[in-house]
């Protein structure tokens, strides 16, 4: 079964969608109008039920098959959200709201499960029910989470619950898979260095917190390198630094922001005592002060086997087996879908963009959702559903 012959059919239509949503992006829990038209457009298709305000912003559309009432369910999830970033594509729809951009693709997944969800609600060529979950705020505020918290499994009882990512380095329309981890937990690092201020000629008479940000930047790249094991994967990044305002002034204090990111329970734990205890180590040696956060966002997110399998091959019967590949080792982006699959069996895929190593990649301003794959992604769910919820 191949690209559905249906869904091919409204490609323009669903090219539309998604430049629309391109073109008017909303970030983590504003995702307002991109509801309401997700809203509208599942009722249109006449959706059996349509559920608003699950996490503020969240939709969940319920479709049921047309076989015996087998009482089964799987769910499927999109995300909705922007990013706080300024966009730089040239694009005709590119983004009307200054600083906000769909630079990751989210645009691309919620046209894809719509496009999923209008051929189920026309078709129901399944016995049992669907789940269509879109979801917001997947970047860095856990909308996943937050769902999971409101009762999504509990208001909607589903055996496994499947996701998907654009990926633009893979050949467009590629499948890839892997079991276990597939992304990386993620932690949120800050620290404040309080030193004293001085003119910067005469460094004597203050305690420079610049110096201890260097000194500590270099001091929390060996967390990694000389105490995690090497068969084992972790990363400490410091993204973000910021102190002082003239040339000729030392500042009284300095903030730095970065990232950790790791796959097991064990790393995570031994990243965050040595991130805390490296930061007040060195804050003490140069005689300062330091606050420091360590803030675990997301857990790693872990495919399981049988769904994973499962996955697959509804890929391979749309793109066909020289399509679908192993992914031979995981990312370390982090996604929240993590927490819907602490709850419940699936799996998580990649589906390439066709992008080439000099295009932008994902969260860069230069980034723009490949349309072409749009009705490959949405036959995936509609060949998920039918094959696992069979007549």
């Amino acid at each position: 079964m191949p690209v559905h012959n249906r869904i091919a059919e409204f490609h323009a239509e669903m090219t539309a969608w998604r430049r629309d949503f391109h073109e008017h992006p909303e970030l983590a829990f504003e995702e307002v109008r991109t509801a309401g038209i997700v809203a509208a457009k599942l009722r249109e298709f006449g959706c059996d039920e349509v559920h608003t305000g699950i996490a503020k912003t969240g939709v969940v559309g319920v479709i049921r098959g047309n076989g015996a009432g087998s009482g089964r369910a799987i769910g499927l999830r999109a995300d909705m959200d922007a990013l706080p970033i300024l966009e730089d594509t040239g694009v005709p729809y590119a983004s009307k709201a200054p600083g906000k951009m769909h630079a990751c693709g989210h645009d691309g997944h919620t046209t894809m499960l719509l496009g999923a969800a209008k051929y189920l609600a026309e078709t129901r060529n399944f016995d049992g029910t669907v789940h269509v979950i879109f979801q917001p705020a997947e970047e860095n505020f856990g909308g996943g989470e937050v769902m999971v918290k409101e009762g999504l499994f509990e208001r909607f009882p589903m055996e496994r619950v499947f996701g998907l990512h654009n990926w633009p380095g893979l050949p467009a329309g590629t499948f890839a898979w892997r079991h276990g981890p597939v992304m990386a937990a993620v932690a949120n690092l800050e620290v404040t260095i309080t030193g004293k201020g001085a003119h910067g000629a005469m460094p004597h008479n203050g305690n420079d917190p610049i110096v201890v940000a260097a000194a500590m930047v270099q001091a929390l790249q060996s967390i990694v390198a000389r105490n995690v094991e090497p068969v084992d994967a972790g990363v400490v990044t410091i993204g973000h630094i910021n102190g002082g305002f003239t040339y000729n002034v030392i500042p009284q204090t300095v903030t730095m922001l970065g990232t950790a990111r790791w796959f097991a329970k064990e790393v995570g734990d031994l990243l965050e005592k040595r991130f805390l205890e490296t930061v007040a180590g060195i804050a003490a040696a140069f005689g300062a002060t330091a606050e420091a956060k360590f803030i675990r966002l997301y857990p790693a997110t872990v495919n399981e086997a049988a769904s994973t399998d499962l996955a697959a091959d509804a890929a391979r019967a749309v793109q066909g087996e020289v399509r679908v590949i192993h992914m031979p080792k995981p990312t370390m982006g982090g996604e929240d879908f993590s927490f819907m699959l602490e709850k419940k069996d699936g799996a998580y895929l990649m589906l390439g963009g066709g992008r080439g190593p000099d295009d932008a990649n994902v969260h860069h301003p230069r980034y723009d959702f490949n349309d072409e794959i749009l009705p490959i992604g949405a036959s995936w769910w509609a060949t998920l559903a039918e094959r696992l919820l069979p007549r």
